[in-house]
């Protein structure tokens, strides 16, 4: 498991949307699970699921995005996992890695 948090200001509504095209146009077998919202007052929150292929570890590795957004202060937390094919402990997490090296570079390209 592979785990990247970071406080971001901006539009709740852009920096989503800008994860979710850019995680699925990130990776030709990335796809889209599920996805949850919620809101009380000021406060929202998203979940969305993704899934892709790991060429490295020959398995699915799987994404986890939750957005907390309260006006223009923002806190995302990306978690992966899969992408290990031992029974009793991990081995080749590389995909995790490689599939949350997508979400930093998104971070890092964000402009809010």
């Amino acid at each position: 498991m592979a785990k990247l948090e970071r406080e971001l200001t901006g539009s709740f509504d852009r920096l989503l949307d800008y994860l979710h095209d850019g995680i699925l146009n990130g990776s030709a077998s990335a796809s889209w699970e599920d996805s949850s919202d919620y809101a009380s007052g000021s406060v929202r929150v998203a979940v969305r699921v993704y899934e892709r292929y790991s060429i490295i570890g020959s398995n699915r590795v799987s994404l986890n995005l939750t957005l907390v957004g309260n006006g223009p202060n923002l806190f995302l937390s990306a978690i992966t996992s899969g992408g290990s094919q031992a029974m009793l402990f991990k081995i080749n997490t590389l995909g995790e890695g490689a599939f949350l090296d997508v979400v930093e570079e998104l971070l890092d390209g964000w402009n809010g």
